[in-house]
């Protein structure tokens, strides 16, 4: 029961952590998060200034909260297009099986064979910078292990009685997949989506940080990182904290909420 209820704290954490930082895009809070104020250049944090202001004089908290919302867009959209072409690759491969099932088992093992952070780079740098290219590049990078577990799972109901009663009674093929087969592997597409979603908050950070992601002047935690390793030498610390705390908390929350998630879908399975 401890556990639950902490991992309970974690969800509502991560919601919370998410409503503020659509707030600040939505520009109901933080709104100077682009205000240039030259002469106040490094200023320390402060009562005023939480986590003070960068080498431009911008509010750095302000601009850790609109990076927030960057990564749940990113993670959202990411996670959303890789379980949709996992799960119809997957879904097709398991429940027709013969040359289609050996096509997509084809394509994943293809995918599954080069160096995943090869594979996202070069995808990438072909999209070039830009939010949704970088959705776009996770997105069809990302969704191999959604392909192989809805397709494990498609050919085990395949062969149940209630998909064969379903045949029997003249439903259609498509009925038969979408109403009977794929809301039973329901759970683990949420549980999938959930992992992706935590993977590409993660890789949009890398991939900003190396010049790969956001465009240039987006906010972005990969970009304050980038600018915290040429400050951390001259002791300005915020910009690095503020993003690595930021970071951490949006992780960590994440990350429980999903084993929250997952046990509650597995305790629903048992009973």
């Amino acid at each position: 029961m401890k556990t639950q209820t902490l991992l309970k704290l974690s969800l509502v954490v991560f919601l919370l952590f998410s409503v503020t930082a659509v707030c600040a895009r939505l520009g109901w809070i933080a709104t100077d998060y682009n205000q240039v104020m030259p002469s106040l250049s490094y200023q320390a944090p402060n009562s005023t200034y939480w986590f003070g202001l960068d080498i431009f004089g911008r509010n750095v908290l302000a601009r850790g909260w609109h990076a927030a919302f960057t990564a749940l867009l990113v993670g959202f959209c990411s996670a959303t297009l890789a379980t949709v072409i996992g799960a119809c690759l997957g879904a097709c491969a398991g429940f027709f099986g013969g040359k289609i099932d050996a096509l997509v088992v084809w394509l994943f093992t293809v995918l599954e064979s080069i160096p995943y952070i090869l594979l996202l780079s070069a995808f990438a740098f072909l999209f070039g910078q830009g939010v949704y290219n970088v959705c776009l590049a996770l997105g069809m990078t990302s969704w191999v292990l959604v392909c192989r577990l809805v397709r494990t799972e498609v050919m085990r109901h395949r062969q149940m009685e209630y998909v064969m009663a379903a045949e029997a009674l003249g439903a259609s093929t498509k009925r038969i997949l979408f109403y009977h087969i794929l809301p039973n592997v329901a759970p683990v597409l949420i549980v999938q989506f959930g992992l992706i979603f935590l993977f590409a908050v993660k890789a949009e950070v890398i991939l900003s940080f190396l010049g790969l992601g956001v465009e240039p002047g987006y906010p972005s935690w990969g970009f304050m990182f980038d600018d915290a390793k040429q400050e951390l030498a001259l002791g300005i610390w915020w910009n690095f904290a503020c993003a690595a705390s930021m970071m951490f908390v949006m992780v960590f929350s994440l990350q429980q909420s999903i084993e929250y998630v997952r046990l509650r879908l597995n305790q629903g399975i048992a009973k």
